[in-house]
């Protein structure tokens, strides 16, 4: 597909209305959220023993199984986040306030 312009040369406009800072706290929070099951996960000698069991099954095992309702949990909160976030930016190009 031909372009007018080259990559490196395409600049999206500044909209009109309040500048908006690239990073919020929001988008710090999604992204802390959503590393907390990943480096959890990464952190093997936290969770690589057998005890305490549960229900017969060794740590190893129900730990990361947890972590799956947990993930998801995580990634929700991301979500909420992001979604804030872009609501409010919509509405600072509007020239509204927060």
């Amino acid at each position: 597909m031909p372009s007018d312009h080259a990559p490196s040369e395409r600049v999206m406009p500044e909209p009109a209305g309040t500048p908006v800072p690239a990073v919020t706290p929001e988008r710090v929070l999604a992204g802390i959220a959503l590393l907390v099951p990943i480096v959890a996960m990464l952190w093997v000698s936290s969770y690589d023993k057998s005890d305490p069991a549960a229900a017969g099954m060794p740590f190893f095992y129900w730990y990361q199984l947890l972590w799956v309702p947990v993930s998801a949990v995580f990634t929700v909160a991301a979500y909420l986040l992001i979604n804030r976030d872009e609501k409010a930016r919509k509405a600072a190009r509007k020239g509204g306030a927060r």
